[in-house]
């Protein structure tokens, strides 16, 4: 239990029903849903719709959408892919012809066919109990009528200008009167209203096929993208079979690759025996381990994660306790090991996480993204979507786990988790922040469920995170003398220039009936329940 006399939150704890997002206005849209009858999937995508509007910079209608379910009492795990593709025309060597070598940002190269609208609907079919029309009228009203610019949101769109300005309809949307909107003031985005109001009209074909879809394409042609509408409208979410790996007596379930959820589960692997024991959990010990898993294991990823309808990534291989002896054994408890080669990925901050549980136990763990701040900079004109820069991942490497191809998807950071135990899921769980997101569940957990701290205590805790080929980056909360101790260690570490990733998480105790929640105190949201 936190100490009282000090600056923090509480966890949030409610009978009924409950929902963590990284917005107070989302959590909000959330709980009207459940008190008003619907369920965990109907508020989940309320929620996040909602957030495609008043938190741009962090995801959209534009990008893709990954989940884990938890129906109440049938103790199975459902997983949702929804990341989109590259198209049917992009090749790499089609690209290098043209005299791409790296894909960047802005590119509309980047852009991959977002997954997002397809996979809401999908999911709505299957296990909510309202129609995607439904669900989408608080974004709506939010994107016609305006909401007001929060902290989190303000810095993070300011830091995103540069980006926007190089985009006309970006600029002309996001930068009114050159700048990014003012702290507290009203912002609207009347053509975006538009393109929700078609789409609830007229479902998932709203958005992949006509008008919408036309725009899209039309724009990203013009930049000389190899977008088609067959792209759009060939797009399809799938059921995927969740991977895990068993820590301190619960199951924590993951979406399999093209996500980097197996790092996270590799990354507890590695650390399962380390972390008994330490003196806490900003212990200098502790610091050096969790910095020495995630190294092993990102450099992993960044070999050797793609999608696995086109390259065979050796899931059994990474999840299995011999692998995990062989890289703990390369650990120095008193020294950093030797460099280790970087991967060929971008690093973003940018994501939204949000997790709802419902009367009935129900519970939903969902994260929606556009990549970078504001994913690829680039808005569709007419229609107001944001597009995102996922295919930012791809590279023209021949024989690359990540080379670009046809209706391929990328390596994926975005990872919703589900913690189980006994065969119940009783925590559904994520953390922001691209590339540190894998650790990040690792980090949160092993808080959680090693060092006796509470839900909120877990994600307040100071972060830090190993940059692939850069330094350790360490928010200011770490203390000095443990900073020096890894220093003196050999890592080399730097002051992070953002704060580190966000949470969410709902605890489920099934022998009291209480839900307990806690949210990101770096976003600025909030956990909800009644």
């Amino acid at each position: 239990m936190r100490n009282l006399e000090l600056a923090g939150r509480s966890p949030v704890l409610a009978m009924n029903g409950m929902a963590a997002t990284s917005h107070p206005l989302a959590t909000l849209a959330a709980i009207n849903v459940l008190q008003s009858g619907g369920n965990a999937m109907d508020a989940a995508v309320t929620a996040c719709a909602v957030q495609c509007v008043i938190e741009p910079q962090s995801t959209g209608i534009g990008g893709d959408c990954f989940m884990l379910y938890a129906p109440a009492g049938k103790g199975e795990i459902l997983a949702f892919n929804g990341s989109g593709r590259a198209p049917a025309a992009a090749t790499a060597k089609r690209l290098r012809d043209m005299g791409v070598e790296t894909i960047a940002r802005q590119s509309a190269h980047a852009v991959t066919v977002p997954g997002a609208i397809d996979a809401w609907s999908q999911l709505l079919r299957d296990h909510g109990t309202r129609d995607l029309g439904a669900v989408l009228q608080p974004a709506i009203r939010y994107a016609r009528d305006g909401y007001p610019v929060s902290s989190r949101v303000h810095s993070d769109w300011v830091n995103a200008a540069p980006i926007l300005s190089k985009d006309p309809a970006s600029k002309r949307i996001f930068l009114p009167d050159g700048k990014a909107p003012a702290l507290g003031s009203v912002h609207r985005q009347p053509e975006l209203a538009a393109t929700l109001e078609i789409i609830a009209a007229k479902g998932r074909d709203g958005f992949y096929t006509g008008p919408v879809a036309e725009d899209i394409v039309a724009h990203l042609k013009s930049l000389g993208g190899l977008h088609s509408m067959d792209d759009f409208a060939a797009t399809k979410g799938e059921y995927v079979k969740p991977i895990s790996t068993a820590y301190r007596g619960y199951d924590v379930y993951e979406c399999p690759p093209n996500g980097q959820g197996i790092i996270a589960l590799e990354i507890l692997n590695i650390l399962d025996p380390l972390m008994k024991g330490l003196p806490g959990p900003l212990s200098v010990e502790r610091l050096h381990y969790a910095i020495e898993a995630a190294r092993l294991a990102y450099h992993d990823r960044a070999n050797l994660i793609g999608d696995p309808a086109q390259v065979d990534v050796p899931v059994a291989k990474l999840l299995s306790e011999d692998y995990a002896k062989q890289q703990r054994a390369r650990i120095d408890g008193k020294k950093a090991m030797a460099e280790l080669p970087p991967g060929p990925f971008p690093l973003h901050p940018d994501t939204v996480y949000l997790c709802v549980v419902d009367k009935d136990g129900n519970a939903v763990s969902f994260i929606n993204s556009l990549f970078h701040s504001f994913g690829s900079g680039l808005t569709a004109p007419k229609t107001g979507v944001v597009l995102q820069n996922r295919g930012d991942s791809f590279n023209t490497l021949e024989g690359h786990a990540n080379c670009i191809a046809p209706g391929k998807r990328p390596m994926h950071t975005i990872i919703p988790g589900m913690l189980v135990k006994d065969g119940r899921a009783v925590m559904p769980f994520g953390v922001m922040g691209g590339h540190f997101q894998a650790m990040g569940h690792a980090w949160f957990l092993t808080n959680y469920l090693d060092f006796d701290l509470d839900l909120q205590e877990a994600m307040d805790l100071p972060r830090l995170f190993p940059v692939p080929g850069g330094p350790v980056e360490i928010e200011s909360g770490v203390p000095a003398d443990v900073v020096a101790a890894l220093q003196a260690r050999g890592h080399k570490t730097a002051p992070t220039a953002r704060p580190i990733g966000g949470a969410q998480g709902i605890w489920i105790d099934h022998a009291q009936g209480v839900l307990t929640g806690a949210s990101e105190p770096r976003k600025d949201g909030c956990a909800l329940g009644y």
